[in-house]
């Protein structure tokens, strides 16, 4: 399924940032993109989101950011400032002048001062990032909830369909063996020119045509399947999976009622049924 999730989190002077980008996929596939500082914690995030989600391929992208202004601590030589304090006093009692070094002359020396990228604090980086995915998680979810919703919708007006064509099937069904008899009848007696025929051989082939022809058992399980997926349709457990079973078993059910049956108008519903249960093999994929 589809669906975005953004989640924010700063603790110390750690803040991350956390987008999750879900689309249609039949198992769940998780890349994680993360800073250098960070890459420790790849595998974790790819677990928690496995352990929430069922299906989709899911990027996770998670960004750091520094607290402070310009994302840099300015850090200071200790040893070289003692070094340029010994050397003015050197400088000041070879030429006979006081010593009178500022805060100022020092700090403004070559290399005294320069700015480093804060470092990490592992701990509070680790925290942040936990509460900014636990947040985007939770916003992608919800978001796949209100998309799982109309697709709710959709599959059950498509499978309305389907079980009123199937029923129609069911009706035609000895309809088809009657019409069979009656051209069978017809038939003979053109070729025979008004004979006799033994009624018996006649009511063998009609029988032995309708055994042929028995969709019974294909429409019965058809119907079972249409059952069963309207009450996943109603389960708050991830079901796409069973969805997409229960979808090839009644494609198979179809196929079988389609090569048995000789009827124009079931043949025109067998149809009408392959191109909707594709439709609703093509939705399933997007539910989770």
């Amino acid at each position: 399924m589809t669906g975005f999730g953004l989640g924010r989190s700063a603790i110390g002077t750690e803040e991350l940032t956390v987008e999750l980008r879900s689309v249609n996929h039949k198992f769940c596939e998780v890349k994680v993109r993360l800073p250098r500082e960070l890459a420790a914690h790849e595998s974790t995030i790819g677990k928690t989101i496995k352990d929430r989600l069922a299906r989709g391929a899911i990027d996770v992208t998670a960004k750091r950011t520094s607290r402070s202004a310009a994302g840099t601590v300015p850090v200071v030589d200790v040893g070289l400032v003692r070094e340029y304090r010994r050397a003015f006093s050197e400088i000041a009692a070879a030429a006979g002048l006081p010593d009178e070094v500022s805060l100022r002359d020092l700090s403004s020396q070559s290399g005294v001062m320069r700015l480093e990228e804060q470092q990490v604090n592992g701990e509070d980086a680790a925290k942040a990032l936990e509460q900014a995915l636990g947040q985007a998680i939770h916003a992608l979810i919800a978001m796949r909830e209100v998309e799982g919703r109309a697709l709710a919708a959709d599959l059950k007006s498509r499978l309305s369909f389907v079980a009123t064509t199937v029923g129609e099937i069911a009706k035609l069904a000895p309809v088809s063996v009657e019409e069979h008899r009656k051209r069978l009848q017809e038939r003979i007696a053109e070729l025979t020119q008004g004979m006799a025929i033994e009624p018996s051989r006649l009511v063998q082939e009609v029988a032995f045509f309708a055994e042929r022809t028995d969709v019974a058992e294909e429409l019965t399980r058809l119907s079972s399947h249409l059952e069963q997926f309207d009450t996943l349709l109603a389960e708050k457990e991830p079901t796409g999976r069973k969805m997409d079973f229960l979808v090839q078993e009644m494609h198979r059910e179809v196929n079988t009622t389609g090569s048995k049956s000789q009827h124009p108008e079931i043949s025109s519903r067998i149809v009408a049924l392959k191109v909707e249960l594709e439709r609703v093999r093509e939705q399933v994929q997007n539910v989770e």
